[in-house]
């Protein structure tokens, strides 16, 4: 579905009007962005009396658990943010923990390593795909590199994307992986959180999210974007930190789960070449509680599927298709650190959506369908859930949890 789209002059304009909005911003705060640490949101218990699954810990005293891949073997690798990928048995028992072979790895604060990914023709390569964050302190941004797994260990390791330009601090790199129907490779990018007027300038990967080949070529038909001196990676722009990526076979679209603000935290399709606005428009407000900018809504900008103020922290996304949960088919699944739980979201056709969610005001749209709230799932666990991946074969789940002694937590029927 390899798909060719060209930026409108509206939009470039569109970048120098962002400099006025962002004057009745309030500074950026100079600290750590706080969505991934202070819950701003209650969890509700589930509607079911008694759960219609059942959980199991698999494997705890995981340093900041990041993603998970299951391989054919049904062995599972784990990244962990501190650095460190485990290798783990069908039941949890640690087969192996070791540092993969990465150069300039940066560990500190929301940095350190993160997305593991198959490709997927894995069975035949046995390649893999790790996003981390690279650089030092005063010059670091988002990494992905290419390796081949060998059943105990990685090799072959060729850094084959980094974002540009190199940057302060600790926060914001995005670093979700997913692969296209052709097989192309998209990364998630952040803003750097101190710097949000960046992810309206085409000419850097910040609030980015990049299109790229398994060997790191830029595909002959991304975006057209205006600027002569785009990065021609870009797929989309105009994002603040995109935590969550799954491709919709029955949908046949893209979606990406991204953290907002103080509020607006988004579902948003990615359509190539979009602008999504950030931080030109926006549900939210910053950290201090000033506005940063007056609007939600502008001509030629993107705005979400759906939305949820107060903040939950969205950290990932899973679309579910499997035999074990059957009534979830398409259904997304967003687990959330501040919320504390995961996010289960329905489409229904417009004429048959039920009233809108409270926690999803209309934008005004008129899709063919409405994404709305079901429930949400796991909160007896009372835990800051990072990652949520369904097994490809069996339709179990597997959650993440976030700490530094973090869990690996199985979901079955019950």
């Amino acid at each position: 579905m390899k798909a060719l789209a060209i930026i409108s002059g509206a939009n470039a304009r569109l970048l120098s009007v962002g400099a006025t909005l962002l004057f009745l911003a309030c500074a950026s705060m100079s600290a750590v962005a706080q969505d991934e640490a202070t819950p701003q949101i209650e969890a509700e218990a589930n509607d079911a009396a008694e759960p219609a699954y059942h959980l199991t810990t698999l494997h705890e005293n995981l340093s900041f658990p990041w993603s998970l891949a299951v391989l054919p073997d049904n062995s599972l690798l784990v990244t962990e943010r501190s650095g460190t990928l485990a290798h783990l048995a069908e039941d949890g028992e640690l087969l192996s923990r070791f540092e993969p072979p990465i150069d300039d790895i940066w560990v500190d604060g929301q940095a350190g390593l993160f997305e593991v990914a198959l490709s997927p023709n894995f069975r035949n390569n046995q390649h893999l795909f790790l996003s981390y964050a690279c650089g030092t302190a005063n010059a670091n941004n988002t990494c992905l590199a290419k390796f081949t797994w060998n059943g105990e260990t990685l090799s072959d390791g060729q850094v084959i994307f980094r974002a540009l330009p190199a940057k302060r601090g600790s926060a914001h790199y995005g670093g979700r992986i997913a692969f296209m129907p052709d097989n192309t490779l998209l990364l998630t990018l952040g803003d750097g959180f101190d710097y949000r007027e960046d992810a309206q300038r085409v000419s850097n990967h910040l609030g980015a999210v990049v299109r790229i080949e398994q060997d790191g070529r830029i595909p002959t038909d991304n975006p057209i974007l205006t600027s002569r001196e785009s990065k021609a990676e870009i797929f989309t722009y105009g994002h603040r930190n995109v935590q969550g990526i799954a491709w919709h076979p029955e949908q046949q679209r893209m979606f990406i789960s991204e953290h907002g603000p103080r509020g607006g935290d988004e579902i948003n399709r990615l359509r190539s070449g979009a602008n999504y606005g950030w931080p030109l428009i926006t549900a939210g407000v910053d950290y201090t509680g000033a506005l940063i900018t007056p609007y939600q809504q502008l001509p030629g900008l993107t705005d979400p599927e759906f939305n949820w103020t107060p903040s939950i922290a969205p950290a990932g996304l899973a679309i579910y298709y499997g035999n074990m949960f059957s009534e979830w088919h398409g259904d997304l699944l967003v687990p959330a650190l501040a919320g504390k739980h995961v996010a289960r979201l329905r489409f229904y056709r417009n004429e048959q959506a039920p009233a809108a969610s409270p926690v999803a005001p209309s934008n005004g749209r008129s899709n063919s369908y409405n994404l709305q709230q079901e429930e949400r799932l796991f909160t007896e666990l009372n835990q800051r859930i990072r990652d949520i991946r369904v097994h490809p074969r069996t339709g179990a789940l597997y959650l993440l949890t976030d700490s530094a002694n973090g869990t690996l937590i199985k979901v079955t029927r019950n």
